[in-house]
């Protein structure tokens, strides 16, 4: 007998789960599927090999020091900074407690980052135009040299991609995953999750 067709496209039968019990709710099954998309791109984006292109092409951007993942991290973090403070104005400062927040990393964590990528040549330390005890951190030219190659990468390979999708199409995600990332940045996960996952699993 057949089934009633899902939205997806997929039948009834294909969405219930295989233990037996009730197929989740359309909106649920969204929710799944988001959360699994987000874990996979997860693992994309911490995959060497956009590390290895950017160090193969700016090899001589980091005095000779292999180029790291956490380097690139903390120069998008320094650059988005940069920019949403308004460089031109005199009491712009991007601080090591600003890029431990842009991060999501505690404080001594990020000095550490943000340490390498001095060792590194990628970022400078000048003194804060605020407070003189403060450090002010801004992109080397090799810092923006590393961050030009870094986004031409990104780009091609969000390209490659999304070879098949409409201007429209790319518009419309873009749209949605910025208003997506936004809502995050303003309502982060609660800093107990793994524990409370745990904790509800054991309950269960």
């Amino acid at each position: 007998m057949a089934t009633e067709t899902s939205a997806t496209g997929r039948t009834a039968e294909r969405d219930a789960p295989r233990d037996g019990s009730p197929p989740e709710p359309p909106a649920e099954r969204a929710l799944t599927e988001i959360a699994t998309a987000l874990f996979h791109l997860r693992r994309v984006w911490a995959k060497p090999d956009l590390v290895k292109r950017v160090r193969a092409q700016t090899a001589t951007a980091t005095d000779g020091r292999p180029l790291q993942l956490s380097n690139l991290m903390v120069v998008n973090a320094v650059a988005a900074l940069t920019a949403r403070e308004h460089p031109d104005e005199p009491s712009c400062e991007v601080t090591v407690g600003a890029v431990a927040e842009r991060l999501e990393v505690d404080p001594s964590t990020a000095s550490r980052l943000v340490g390498h990528a001095i060792d590194a040549g990628l970022v400078s330390r000048r003194p804060s135009p605020v407070d003189a005890r403060r450090a002010n951190l801004g992109l080397t030219e090799s810092g923006r040299r590393v961050k030009q190659v870094a986004d031409r990468f990104r780009r091609a390979y969000l390209d490659d991609l999304m070879t098949d999708w409409s201007e429209r199409e790319r518009t419309e995600f873009a749209r949605l995953l910025s208003r997506f990332a936004d809502a995050a940045v303003r309502v982060p996960m609660y800093p107990d999750g793994i524990d409370r996952i745990f904790e509800e699993a054991a309950a269960d």
